[in-house]
């Protein structure tokens, strides 16, 4: 049987807080290479206590990532919860775009830090199932082209979001608006799309 997680102090659970934070606050600004006594330094706790919540940077890394990925998560759970088809896939598609337009550190997170192949595996693994079921649902009420599939959703999302990075305040908005209509078009596409293990390794190894 497993040992219950003692929970941590309030003051512990604090500055947890306040690193995972910093780090993704200077993660989206200055990359990956940014150390642990920085991060402690910008989130204005001791250096000790940053080693104590996270003995390495991976650690801090993973627990940054695991967030964004159950975040991630509910917003294809509120998309499913949805009663119209096509109603679910544009909540599915909107906060989804919005949590990558709105959180630079997560692109960082996958495709800047060391194992980053082995995090979209993961997050794969968890969101698959929940955005293939968007995908047929809306497919099956005649809303969403029959030639999409849900690699090319979060495909989408990511070329929306970088319209975030642009100083224009929810830009990424008036492109999801267009790239939604052509999800209900009939012009046929180019190309399939990608499956499964190909979108990880695509993601990750794309050009710099």
């Amino acid at each position: 049987m497993a040992t219950p997680v003692k929970p941590l102090r309030a003051d512990a659970a604090r500055n947890r807080r306040r690193i995972l934070d910093a780090a993704s606050e200077l993660f989206a600004e200055k990359g990956m290479c940014v150390g642990l006594d920085e991060i402690a330094h910008h989130a204005g706790v001791g250096v000790a206590t940053a080693y104590r919540r996270f003995p390495d940077k991976e650690q801090l890394i993973d627990a940054l990532f695991e967030e964004r990925a159950d975040a991630l998560v509910a917003v294809a759970q509120r998309g499913l919860a949805e009663s119209d088809p096509w109603q679910g896939l544009v909540s599915f598609m909107t906060g989804a775009v919005e949590l990558h337009a709105s959180d630079r550190a997560l692109k960082e997170l996958v495709f800047e830090g060391s194992g980053g192949e082995a995090r979209v595996a993961h997050i794969r693994g968890r969101m698959a199932p929940l955005v293939k079921e968007i995908v047929r649902r809306a497919q099956e009420s005649g809303d969403l082209r029959g030639d999409v599939a849900a690699t090319d959703l979060v495909l989408l999302q990511f070329m929306i979001a970088t319209a975030g990075d642009l100083p224009v305040p929810d830009l990424w908005r008036r492109g999801l608006d267009i790239v939604l209509d052509g999800l209900r078009g009939d012009r046929p596409l180019h190309g399939r799309p990608l499956a499964d293990d190909e979108f990880g390794r695509a993601v990750t190894q794309r050009r710099r």
